[in-house]
């Protein structure tokens, strides 16, 4: 297996995922594709991103729309990786992006959990270089 292609992540409407992965995050939109059932391919990734890339897929039942925005428990679940923690850090406030804590520097890096628009945990990481 090469890399992990897409993680597909619930949302309740397209255009709002859009905007706020886009212009929050700082994510391009890949690809927005109609489907004949109404449906649509939506698919951001980070800017300059190559592998990794999410699906943004329309919660279309009652037992999906109770997912959105608690798909993995209540913890974080997803991991955003910087080469430029303090920059993105703020650069995300300033777009409205809602942290949970302050920055915190560990062993492994400087990290802060935030949420997407859904209330989905996210870590905003700047892996500690290995050199």
């Amino acid at each position: 297996m090469a890399h992990l292609g897409l993680v597909a992540l619930l949302v309740t409407d397209y255009d709002e995922a859009i905007d706020f992965y886009v212009g929050g995050l700082g994510f391009e939109l890949v690809e927005d594709t109609a489907r004949p059932d109404g449906s649509r391919w939506v698919v951001v990734r980070p800017a300059g991103a190559r592998e990794t890339a999410l699906l943004l897929a329309r919660a279309s039942t009652a037992e999906q729309q109770a997912r959105v925005g608690d798909q993995t428990g209540g913890r974080v679940g997803l991991f955003l990786h910087t080469e430029d923690f303090a920059r993105d850090h703020a650069r995300m406030v300033a777009a409205g992006v809602r942290f949970l804590e302050e920055p915190r520097h560990e062993a492994y890096g400087s990290v802060a959990v935030f949420v997407d628009l859904y209330g989905n945990r996210w870590d905003l990481l700047e892996p500690r270089s290995t050199e």
